[in-house]
């Protein structure tokens, strides 16, 4: 088949500009430059440049102010009564507190940067990025003329109220946070040492192991090869749901599991700790106290779900992947003359996540 040939092709292939036609290339793209500089009030009037600087220490030190007085605030308005009224108040007067505190930081900082620091433009060119012998020199001079600049080592009251104001905005936080922690007494002498209250729970010699949430106690005969069993003290099912009552479950509580005695390993001196394969642990992972509860019957590892930390159950729950800095608690057990798990007496170690007091 003939192609037939597009007549405007050719025409396009064949034009060529005339001599005397003129054709508009654009200039290339200028470089507009930087605008003139205009000074600032405070560069023109020394008396203005004072008062930017008064008035930058005086936010910084009305920081601290608010600081001081988010921490009156909390003792002001106490609310151990447990009233309405009083949590409404000791909310807003610690919330007005911490706000103002950063707020005035922020304030502060930003007309600091506006009104005193250098404001003139620096054109910086670019160099090779590799290092050389004046590196440091640069570095020191970089330094020494943002100094300069900002007027951080000349105006002392300046610095010295940013200095202030930053301690104490993190005044309010540790004082809130301090209460958070139980208060020891007369009736609980142990309740602001988390040694002891970790180290202690309902488990102790003789106590039947029981489903959780039923209370029923759990016989060997009833963990078969594989199974896993979320277990409480018997006891602790007889609780009134009380005050203090999720605290003591949250300590106690223990996955139930059992294995081929032929794949246990246990540590040396635990190994009278089980009974025919079955073994128990703690479900309080050891990195930050979240339930270890996801059981891989295949290679007996237990999962914990917030940051996937591994235990092996066939070596002593030892840790095998993920944060977690020590092995799971191990809780000792036997079995009664009616056939029920019970324990041989509480843990040995403290429960929970690692801290450095737990020596």
């Amino acid at each position: 088949m003939a192609h037939e040939e597009d007549p405007l092709e050719h025409e396009r292939a064949s034009w060529k500009p005339s001599p005397g036609l003129a054709v508009a290339v654009p200039d290339p793209v200028q470089n507009s430059q930087l605008p003139p500089h205009r000074e600032r009030v405070t560069d023109q009037d020394p008396a203005a440049m004072k008062r930017a600087v008064r008035t930058v220490y005086t936010l910084f030190y009305l920081s601290v102010a608010a600081s001081i007085w988010a921490v009156a605030a909390y003792m002001i308005f106490p609310i151990e009564d447990g009233q309405v009224t009083s949590i409404r108040h000791n909310n807003l007067f610690i919330g007005l507190g911490i706000a103002l505190a950063l707020l005035a930081i922020g304030i502060g900082a930003i007309h600091w940067s506006k009104a005193i620091m250098s404001d003139k433009e620096y054109i910086e060119p670019r160099h090779a990025t590799r290092g050389r012998d004046t590196t440091r020199e640069a570095a020191v001079k970089a330094f020494s003329d943002a100094n300069e600049d900002s007027g951080f080592g000349r105006r002392a009251m300046i610095r010295n109220s940013l200095f202030a104001a930053l301690v104490a905005s993190v005044i309010p936080g540790i004082t809130l946070f301090r209460g958070l922690a139980p208060q020891s007494s007369e009736a609980s002498p142990h309740a602001g040492d988390p040694v002891y209250l970790l180290s202690h729970t309902m488990w102790k010699k003789g106590m039947r192991l029981a489903h959780d949430p039923s209370g029923v106690p759990i016989k060997a005969s009833d963990v078969t090869l594989g199974s896993a069993f979320h277990v409480i003290p018997e006891d602790l099912a007889k609780v009134a749901h009380g005050e203090g009552y999720l605290e003591e479950k949250a300590k106690a509580i223990v996955l139930l599991m059992r294995l081929p005695v032929d794949q246990l390993h246990p540590e040396p001196g635990h190994e009278d700790w089980g009974f025919d394969g079955i073994v128990a642990y703690s479900k309080v992972c050891t990195h930050v106290g979240c339930p270890v509860a996801l059981y891989e019957q295949q290679t007996h590892h237990l999962l914990c779900p917030c940051h996937q930390s591994q235990f092996d159950v066939s070596h002593g729950a030892r840790v095998i992947f993920g944060p977690a800095a020590r092995a799971l608690p191990q809780l000792p057990i036997e079995v009664d003359d009616e056939g029920y798990i019970v324990a041989q007496s509480d843990f040995h170690e403290p429960v929970g996540p690692s801290f450095w007091e737990r020596h």
